[in-house]
């Protein structure tokens, strides 16, 4: 583990191995480097490969007020640690706050997301209106299973008796351990999970190669969020995985992801 130092001070944690061209991991909601060991290990063989802690997470570091500008200026430090431009993967809300990231002038020459958690239709219900704000409100109160059963239900989508039993689960003790991010997960969002198409003109200012994942086999809304994201502009791409889901094996994305960085294959 190494650290580097954010924009306003903030110290954040990663890792690095491999050689060749620069990529940094962005995680989603509750994922800290740790969850991407595999992916990280398996594109390392081709790539330079930076897995982190998003701030609040893990080893890193965290501020009293939450800015998306403060998560775009961690990767930021990031990307000036390797050489000043790097490639992008965004998993989940990670790959939101990728986009959001490009689009404010980071120095990434590639991007690949993986099912940015969109809600654009009526598939499913949309977030509620006050969403952010109840999750801030049990954050705290320090109630981070309430946040994390919250999440899960009015986010994820999950019936609330399967979110219960969830509580007994080994791996919710984690969950919880990242639940003071989840305000951060959400404003990242912003209003992408109302239901509504994607705003045309969000990502307008992205122009380098975005390569867009989704499996075929999960919650709709994600395919359809992914098509609408890859119909945007014409350096955009859909890439489909069939028979897969949201939570997809590193072994599946990492041929695809190791093609787009290394060569520029988009399917």
């Amino acid at each position: 583990m190494d650290k580097v130092f954010s924009a306003d001070g903030t110290v954040i944690a990663y890792e690095q191995q491999g050689s060749g061209p620069a990529v940094v991991l962005v995680g989603g909601a509750f994922m800290t480097r740790g969850d991407f060991a595999e992916l990280a290990s398996l594109l390392a063989e081709h790539c330079t490969v930076i897995s982190y802690d998003r701030r609040g997470r893990g080893d890193s570091g965290d501020s009293p007020e939450y800015d998306v500008q403060r998560e775009v200026e961690d990767l930021d430090a990031l990307i000036e640690r390797v050489g000043g431009e790097a490639m992008v993967f965004g998993m989940s809300s990670g790959a939101v706050l990728a986009l959001e990231a490009v689009a404010r002038g980071s120095a990434v020459s590639r991007l690949a997301v993986y099912e940015p958690p969109f809600i654009t239709d009526d598939s499913r219900p949309p977030l509620p209106a006050d969403y952010v704000a109840h999750l801030t409100e049990l954050v705290g109160q320090g109630a981070y299973g309430d946040a994390v059963a919250y999440f899960m239900t009015a986010a994820v989508g999950m019936p609330a008796e399967a979110v219960a039993g969830m509580r007994q689960a080994p791996f919710w003790a984690g969950m919880e351990a990242t639940a003071r991010t989840l305000p951060y997960d959400g404003q990242v969002m912003g209003d992408t999970m109302s239901g509504r198409p994607l705003p045309a003109d969000r990502w307008q200012s992205v122009t380098v190669p975005v390569l867009v994942g989704s499996g075929d086999a999960g919650a709709p809304q994600m395919l359809t969020g992914g098509r609408e994201l890859a119909a945007m502009a014409d350096n955009f791409a859909l890439h489909v995985f069939p028979g897969q889901e949201h939570n997809i094996g590193p072994e599946l994305l990492a041929p695809v992801l190791t093609g787009f960085f290394t060569t520029g294959e988009q399917a």
